[in-house]
């Protein structure tokens, strides 16, 4: 969907005022998605972005693993993906600036990553803007053996679409 009205404000209630409520409503928007089942279902692994330790104390919750279980319970694990570092809010920076703000922003866990290898994963996330966190996130699993990663997310913008 849109990342637009009447979206944004229920958006915005969900990840910024700890309304975590809204996590079964809004996968269940995100299951309606054309092939979001096949993609589900054919994976091995449903990751959500991760946050760093300090926006997480922050906000109480991480929206994107509050999404991921709901979409897939069995499948979604919150440890095979880190946020390495915090970084400053993406909102206001253009892609080239994203992409730069989020180099080694990830790890995957390194006791798991020889577990990795081939595996097909499903990245899920809130609102996709420019996309650099799905890309960002996507490389380290792709350096560690991942064999298929796909993306489930919530919302896109519309203004960064022609980018």
């Amino acid at each position: 969907m849109t990342y637009a009205w009447p979206w944004v404000d229920l958006i915005a209630r969900f990840k910024f005022q700890q309304q975590a409520g809204w996590s079964n409503a809004l996968a269940t928007l995100m299951l309606s998605t054309p092939l979001a089942d096949d993609v589900l279902d054919n994976a091995d692994l449903v990751l959500p972005i991760p946050l760093s330790p300090q926006r997480l104390a922050f906000r109480g919750f991480n929206q994107s693993w509050e999404l991921a279980q709901h979409l897939s319970p069995v499948k979604a694990d919150v440890q095979w993906l880190l946020r390495t570092r915090d970084t400053p809010s993406q909102r206001l920076l253009p892609r080239h600036e994203r992409l730069a703000n989020l180099v080694g922003a990830f790890a995957v866990e390194p006791l798991r990553a020889a577990q990795l290898r081939g595996k097909r994963v499903v990245l899920v996330d809130d609102v996709m803007t420019s996309g650099a966190s799905l890309h960002s996130a996507a490389r380290v699993l792709r350096q560690a053996g991942a064999a298929h990663i796909s993306a489930l997310v919530l919302a896109r913008t519309e203004s960064l679409a022609s980018e």
